[in-house]
């Protein structure tokens, strides 16, 4: 699998605080909904696309699996609502 990125991120505490009450109900860390948040974020402006994702799970990689029970790439509408 490959190796993820580590970097320190300053966040608000009361945004947090949302995101940590938003990840329990998704049954997530903290840490994966803030992953799952940026990835949805970026398959809907178009800079990540499915070919990005398939290559992803081709070498192993399953955090980009996550996207959708459906299809890799599938949008959930369940994430917009922020």
């Amino acid at each position: 699998m490959a190796q993820k990125k580590s970097f320190l991120l300053r966040i608000n505490p009361k945004l947090y605080e949302v995101l940590e009450k938003w990840a329990a109900d998704e049954f997530r860390s903290v840490n994966a909904h803030i992953e799952f948040l940026l990835r949805d974020a970026a398959v809907r402006s178009g800079r990540l696309g499915n070919k990005d994702i398939k290559a992803s799970q081709e070498t192993g990689g399953n955090d980009l699996e996550q996207l959708s029970p459906e299809e890799p790439g599938a949008i959930n509408d369940n994430t917009s609502k922020m």
